[in-house]
């Protein structure tokens, strides 16, 4: 079963949520399955020249897209289906409803086709009208046109029920690995940081991540010591995300970067708590990983958050700094408590046999 793979910049290391998800989901398809045969598609410039042909069983190929928002995942998705056609591939996965505007290209083609619907990403706030368009046209061509439709929460499923009445979508969550818990003190150190005296969120720089409101609310808050962590960084750089790193710095906040590995391990090992204000998610897997590292988490009341059914003092209304604030102060003011949450649901080694499944059901039609 020869699969190819687009609509990811790439694997491994590489900024993203859906990037995470092919990180964890490929690899754990060829280590279960010896049928299977995967080559994910990378963008080339966020390969960062790493020279890799194959990562743990998974075949990589770099093809050249242009770093332009508006550009650079379709020209990226084309090459892709045409590299696939040419391998003569058994069917192609494309990720997220961008890409998804060539589907019907590909069945053109020949190929079948399994399209992952990650979000409504036309819900983004960098997105213009002719962007939000676009991303609402490939949202109904790859709704229409797929082979089989995976979408990662009831939340998107009942978005293509109603829009498109397609009912015979597959949910598949979103998974999350075992912990591994660890501390770098000279890492820790280095960011000025002690074990459970800083509040952690981690994601991209971009506006409906609402990280301008978290700065904000951490501002506000009688402290006492603590420190507020964003560890992650932006695709492009724009206004929002120089005037988020502008602001963030003037208020003390740490920013270590885009972080992964054993740094990665051990914030969320060290952490008091875990924030996510974001006005859009899909399923965000960085929540997953907080709560398996059995961190208290403060997470705006959106319908994906709100799906992963969390405790209702664990919620905030979307975009009330205030309210988001009073969260802050309680996590500075009472002691560290690990929390349990049951994550039996989001395994992915139950996730890539889900998938494989999708597949098999895909090459029969």
């Amino acid at each position: 079963m020869k699969i190819f793979v687009a609509g990811t910049r790439g694997i491994p290391n590489i900024m993203g949520g859906i990037e995470t998800h092919c990180e964890k989901l490929f690899p754990e398809l060829v280590r279960q399955f010896s049928d299977v045969d995967v080559t994910v598609i990378r963008r080339r410039h966020y390969a960062h020249a790493d020279g890799l042909k194959e990562w743990k069983g998974v075949k990589l190929y770099d093809v050249r897209s242009p770093k332009k928002k508006s550009l650079e995942a379709i020209v990226h998705t084309y090459r892709a289906i045409v590299r696939a056609r040419r391998q003569k591939a058994d069917l192609i996965h494309i990720h997220a409803v961008g890409p998804a505007l060539l589907i019907p290209f590909a069945r053109l083609l020949g190929l079948r086709v399994v399209f992952t619907h990650h979000g409504p990403d036309y819900d983004r706030d960098k997105w213009g009208r002719l962007a939000t368009f676009v991303l609402k046209l490939g949202e109904r061509l790859g709704t229409k046109y797929a082979t089989e439709v995976i979408v990662i929460s009831n939340v998107i499923n009942a978005i293509l029920m109603r829009k498109y009445g397609r009912v015979d979508s597959h949910l598949i969550y979103n998974g999350v690995d075992e912990p591994q818990f660890c501390t770098d003190e000279a890492y820790m150190q280095e960011l000025g940081i002690a074990p459970r005296k800083y509040i952690l969120s981690m994601c991209r720089f971009v506006p409906e991540k609402n990280l301008h409101h978290l700065v904000e609310a951490f501002s506000r808050i009688n402290n006492n010591g603590y420190k507020l962590v964003l560890a992650g960084d932006t695709d492009f750089e724009d206004d929002y995300s120089r005037s988020l790193k502008a602001k963030a710095k003037a208020a003390g906040v740490v920013l270590p970067g885009f972080i992964k590995g054993e740094k990665l391990r051990t914030l969320l090992s060290n952490a008091s708590c875990y924030v996510l204000p974001s006005s859009h998610e899909g399923l965000p897997i960085a929540l997953l990983e907080a709560m398996s590292y059995k961190l208290p988490v403060v997470v705006s009341n959106i319908p994906a958050n709100l799906e992963v059914g969390l405790p209702g003092e664990c919620y905030f209304q979307l975009g009330e700094v205030d309210e988001l604030a009073q969260k802050l102060q309680q996590v500075v003011d009472v002691p560290f408590s690990e929390r349990t949450y049951d994550l039996s649901k989001y395994q992915w080694s139950t996730i890539a046999r889900q998938v494989y499944d999708v597949y098999r059901k895909a090459l029969t039609k």
